[in-house]
């Protein structure tokens, strides 16, 4: 019996010894409006469109890297509570609490905007260039954690596709770069 126990506390303290050091996945809120070529500005948070292709590829790159990235679906009740979050140019401050009432660590606040080029040399297709300046916002004290930019390009014979493409590929940019901060942060 005494042997039963002993096994049983030496177990009981290794799990309560995993849960407490095991590192919990930090939320992050992603707010990068987007512009695409001709396209207007588009916002999840203002519309009820899903995430941008740069948000996309933005979250797909943290949620590779073991962050959580709070999904539109789940911040709707949030946003209805206050007019002033669904304007497509979210002041910081409403942003931070916006990211506050969804319980969420972090916020990425952004504008992402693709343009198109002349046309790439004996060839009917057209240069696209996207560029993307965001910050990455702790919300507990809404301390700017860093000011980040990125930008891609793409070649394609339709402007709105390349402008997608250049969009996609400054948005794995801009994630390698919010990663990179949030690591020096401590913020996984």
């Amino acid at each position: 019996m005494k042997r039963v126990l002993a096994i049983a506390l030496i177990i009981g303290i290794g799990l309560i010894s995993w849960a407490y050091t095991k590192e919990v996945s930090k939320k992050i809120i992603l707010l990068i409006s987007e512009q695409n070529i001709s396209g207007p500005q588009r916002a999840w948070w203002a519309s009820e469109v899903d995430l941008s292709v740069t948000e996309a590829a933005v979250a797909s790159k943290l949620i590779e890297n073991g962050y959580t990235v709070l999904e539109p679906s789940s911040l709707n009740k949030v946003i209805k509570q206050d007019k002033a979050f669904r304007l497509v140019d979210i002041s910081e401050q409403k942003s931070i609490k916006l990211a506050s009432l969804a319980k969420a660590d972090y916020v990425i606040l952004g504008k992402a905007i693709a343009s198109a080029g002349s046309n790439v040399p004996q060839s009917n297709m057209r240069s696209c260039f996207a560029n993307i300046t965001a910050k990455l916002i702790r919300v507990k004290d809404g301390k700017v954690i860093a000011y980040l930019d990125a930008s891609g390009n793409s070649a394609h014979l339709d402007v709105v596709t390349g402008g997608k493409e250049s969009l996609r590929n400054a948005g794995e940019v801009l994630a390698t770069k919010i990663i990179d901060a949030l690591s020096k942060e401590g913020g996984k």
